[in-house]
């Protein structure tokens, strides 16, 4: 085994990560719930960055729970899908590791 190669190899990867890791911070994902009267998005690393409401649900505080909560869950699930395929695309150069 070739430790050079492997020291080289494993700085390629951190670069890799590192660049993700800024790609993240600048994608966004939504998802919407109840025909669209609940939209929530987040950035790549799990942040809520917006929350939108339809008028028509204020005055219904059990849907709208059930409406949040689906597209929170909705759109976390997009963003913990996206990390895992772009760790999984760094990995795969590194001995064909998988997330």
């Amino acid at each position: 085994m070739d430790f050079s190669k492997m020291g080289e190899l494993l700085n390629q990867v951190q670069e890799k990560a590192k660049n993700i890791e800024l790609e993240l911070a600048n994608r966004e994902f939504s998802a919407k719930s109840g025909a669209g009267l609940v939209k929530v998005s987040a950035n790549g690393k799990g942040e809520i960055i917006d929350v939108s409401i339809d008028d028509s649900l204020l005055e219904d505080k059990e849907s709208l729970q059930i409406l949040l909560i689906s597209a929170i869950n909705d759109v976390l699930a997009m963003v913990a899908q996206n990390r895992s395929s772009m760790a999984n695309d760094v990995l795969g150069g590194f001995g064909g590791m998988k997330l």
